[in-house]
């Protein structure tokens, strides 16, 4: 079954002094201010596409990876993902990098290297950002 989850912003000004607040539909939390300057300079507390791109892509990618591991009779303990969505302004997202340190009782570091490129390859948010560069590291904690 299909699902479709929502989320708007209302942005007002231009793009180099105007202001957003991006609001999250579908699961009601917390309102988000965004900014030119919060994307491309430093964050000051606003949120911007960047970062909501790498909170999709660990949570995606944790999911896809616990879920490989359970398949393969090995279910994680713990799984601690990061991802870094560069921006370069003027040229756009030039790349994405994650990070996953696992606690996964019985499995070596090779196999879960093997499964964490599984699930860098299979996540669904991987797969909508396949025209950018993704890179991974991966290890046992």
């Amino acid at each position: 079954m299909a699902t479709t989850r929502q989320a708007h912003t209302v942005w007002e000004g231009d793009l180099l002094k105007g202001s957003g607040v991006v609001t999250f539909d579908s699961s009601g939390i917390a309102e988000q201010p965004v900014s030119w300057a919060s994307r491309a300079e430093q964050a000051n507390g606003k949120t911007s596409p960047e970062e909501l791109i790498a909170a999709a892509h660990s949570s995606c990618f944790s999911m896809a990876l616990s879920n490989g591991l359970a398949k393969a009779g090995t279910p994680p303990t713990k799984l601690t993902t990061q991802a870094d969505v560069t921006l370069v302004p003027g040229t756009g997202i030039t790349g994405v990098h994650i990070t996953v340190v696992g606690e996964v009782e019985g499995l070596d570091e090779a196999s879960f290297v093997k499964a964490a490129e599984d699930a860098k390859a299979n996540c669904p948010v991987s797969q909508a950002l396949a025209g950018t560069s993704i890179t991974l590291t991966a290890s046992l904690a």
